[in-house]
């Protein structure tokens, strides 16, 4: 089956020109419009915010773009929290979610002003100690787990109870009550119960969840529930002939809880977060890489210029990514092909007997749904280098967003050895 593309043969072979494959692409136009749909979804909750995973696609110049929509950053390190500030984010607009979390982090996140989002009752006392003199800020949030498996009616199941993250039920009872005695004034709940849903029903039902532990935790312990952050897990279709998420059904879905569990105990103030970094970007970004050999031996091989260090999903989880040789869009797949990268690892494969049309070499394949956890995944095992990320404007045009790496990248961090300080 086809998926479409947002990019043709022309238009890849235009970029290559200046930019050699492999590279990373994102289409603008696909990510304002999804953007907007996201907004209208949740537009009937005054405090709705967007909070952009920025671990699922940590570029400036495409976090820039989401700022316009009023969206935030979900943060969950050092690195990503200098980010935010460079861009210049105000504090409530910096979601800091982490676990684990080294001490200089939090100081880090304090310092700008981000929300908190403790992921364990033992944070507290950690987090105190860091606070000092100054005391806990005024709002706080935590993280909720609830434990055991997490079955939807279509099938989709999680596993919660084997999950690292998040405080059971009664921890986060007592996480509150302590938060408050320090000061705390306004509180946060947070809960990732299901990745990559490709349902409309996910949202909803967590929130059914969330809300009702809210209602629970606000009557019990006379605290403030300030917003609930239903975090990410709104999937995108990987696969042909899914049918995708539609937001607009979600947004109802989630307002139908809210107003049936929140409104009447007096919570109508509660604001509605998500963190859909998959979502936002995952559909409007591919890679595209040229076949560069083929091998016929028990099996056909195609071999690219790009590899696991460049999608590492496939390899990683076995993750399904459909791939378009572009230019034979309307061809017969006819033809059997592990598609594979250069890495000395027989797990760097963009796909398994797969079923596609005869590839010569020099075509470029465009492997689809690469806009999260794609180039933000990539390493540099082999010594392999991280391509170039490139954005196809609204107007047809083309723009870098991020340079490839050099050798003089990869060396950068040997400066402490003279032979080393030229290379590149």
């Amino acid at each position: 089956m086809r998926k479409e593309t947002f990019l043709t043969k022309e238009k890849a072979e235009e970029i290559a020109a200046q930019f050699p494959t492999p590279f990373h692409v994102y289409d603008e136009k696909g990510i304002r419009d999804n953007l907007t749909a996201i907004k209208k979804a949740f537009a009937w909750n005054k405090g709705f915010r967007e909070y952009f995973a920025v671990k699922a696609n940590p570029n400036p110049f495409l976090i820039r773009i989401m700022k316009e929509y009023g969206c935030g950053c979900d943060c969950s390190s050092y690195t990503e929290l200098m980010l935010a500030e460079r861009l210049s984010l105000p504090g409530e607009a910096i979601m800091f979610s982490s676990n684990d979390t080294p001490a200089e982090e939090y100081a880090y996140a304090l310092k700008l002003g981000a929300v908190i989002n403790l992921d364990d009752l033992t944070h507290i006392d950690f987090l105190e100690k860091i606070c000092g003199a100054e005391g806990f800020p005024k709002t706080i949030s935590c993280r909720f787990n609830p434990g055991g498996l997490f079955e939807m009616s279509n099938g989709i199941m999680d596993n919660p109870g084997d999950s690292k993250y998040g405080m059971t039920k009664d921890q986060l009872f007592e996480a509150f009550r302590i938060l408050k005695t320090k000061g705390v004034e306004h509180f946060g709940i947070h809960a990732f119960l299901a990745s990559n849903t490709v349902t409309n029903e996910y949202y909803p039902k967590l929130a059914g969840i969330l809300f009702s532990l809210a209602k629970d935790i606000s009557e019990t312990l006379n605290v403030h529930i300030s917003f609930i952050n239903l975090s990410g897990g709104v999937g995108i279709a990987y696969q042909p002939g899914q049918e995708a998420n539609d937001i607009l059904e979600i947004g109802k879905g989630v307002e139908e809880q809210y107003r049936s569990i929140l409104e009447p105990a007096g919570m109508g103030d509660v604001a509605i977060y998500t963190e859909m970094g998959r979502f936002v970007t995952g559909p409007y970004g591919a890679l595209v890489t040229r076949a560069i050999h083929e091998k016929h031996i028990y099996k056909e091989y195609i071999g690219c210029d790009a590899c696991a260090v460049n999608l590492m999903r496939p390899a990683m989880y076995g993750a399904y990514h459909h791939i378009t040789v572009l230019g034979k869009e309307n061809a017969p797949c006819d033809h059997v092909y592990d598609v594979t990268g250069s890495l000395c690892e027989n797990n760097d494969k963009f796909a398994i007997d797969r079923s596609l049309p005869e590839i010569g070499i020099g075509d470029l394949l465009y492997i689809h749904d690469a806009g999260a956890h794609g180039y933000a995944m990539g390493y540099n095992y082999n010594g392999k280098l991280k391509c170039a990320e490139i954005l196809l404007k609204q107007d047809g045009s083309f723009e870098m967003i991020r340079r490839a790496e050099t050798p003089a990248d990869y060396f950068a961090t040997f400066d402490c050895f003279p032979e080393f300080k030229d290379l590149g």
